[in-house]
């Protein structure tokens, strides 16, 4: 009598349901508030909607930089940086929170914030500067690569409070805003200048370090779920309209103060500890 038992890839190909290489579909564990776990079938719509945007702005950023459309590509990073911050939120306030919403969220923040940045600056007033200045971008782009894989790894490892280097989109909006004012400028960022180019070189390859850093920098995810003093209101309006007067200058300023801050909150988490 033979033993006509099926080789065991035979058997797991049966074992998965209905996938026939054919249908575009994406199936994921999740866990039920039992504590089991289930497997379940397509995507939430809404959240994943809006990362789609975002792509898309990142997408339409590097297009307008290619084109040499500065103004618009800035315009694109930055709603990029408001979906980007808006699709989480979503997703935890219907509990469409997924592990698909999360790689797509890391794939469209490289573009959107490590790419597109780096072609904007690379388009503006690196391209003189031949392999440098293409090294130079490609350094940043990198490091949002390497800030991103270490963020999904360390999910629910780090303390919330605070990012283990700068965030991707706070990156960009850095490197945005010094394009932005540079061209607001044009008589101080004059670009002709090897001097500027290599500052700007400079600056876009500190700004990739420091979101590879272990410097601890205060994330804000816990002020919408805490009450603060009233003087923080005044204090607010106070900077906006502060703002107001010149914008591109004051996201500048207030990008420079925050990425300084990391160092004295690295500081004070160390002496508290």
């Amino acid at each position: 009598m033979t033993n006509t038992n099926k080789p065991e890839s035979d058997q797991a190909s049966e074992a998965q349901t209905s996938f026939d290489g054919i249908t575009f579909e994406v199936e994921e564990e999740e866990h039920t508030q039992e504590g089991n776990k289930v497997k379940r079938r397509g995507i939430y719509l809404w959240p994943n909607l809006i990362t789609t945007s975002a792509l898309l702005s990142g997408f339409y950023s590097i297009i307008a930089s290619m084109n040499g459309d500065y103004t618009q590509a800035i315009y694109a990073i930055f709603i990029a940086a408001l979906l980007d911050g808006l699709d989480g939120r979503v997703a935890r306030a219907i509990g469409a929170q997924s592990a698909f919403g999360e790689q797509f969220d890391s794939l469209s923040d490289l573009l959107a914030f490590g790419v597109a940045p780096a072609i904007l600056m690379y388009s503006w007033s690196l391209h003189d500067l031949g392999r440098i200045g293409l090294a130079a971008c490609f350094v940043y782009t990198a490091c949002a690569a390497f800030r991103l894989a270490r963020f999904n790894v360390q999910i629910g490892v780090v303390d919330k409070r605070y990012f283990i280097g700068v965030a991707s989109p706070l990156a960009a909006i850095m490197i945005v805003s010094l394009v932005w004012v540079g061209r607001d400028f044009p008589l101080i960022f004059d670009l002709k200048d090897v001097a500027i180019q290599t500052v700007n070189a400079v600056i876009i390859v500190a700004v990739g370090l420091l979101m590879i850093s272990n410097i601890k920098y205060y994330s804000f995810k816990t002020v919408d779920r805490s009450r603060v003093p009233f003087f923080v209101l005044p204090i607010v309006v106070f900077i906006l309209a502060a703002m107001t007067y010149n914008i591109p200058v004051g996201i500048l300023v207030i990008s420079i103060i925050y990425a300084l801050s990391g160092f004295v909150t690295t500081f004070m988490a160390r002496k508290s500890a």
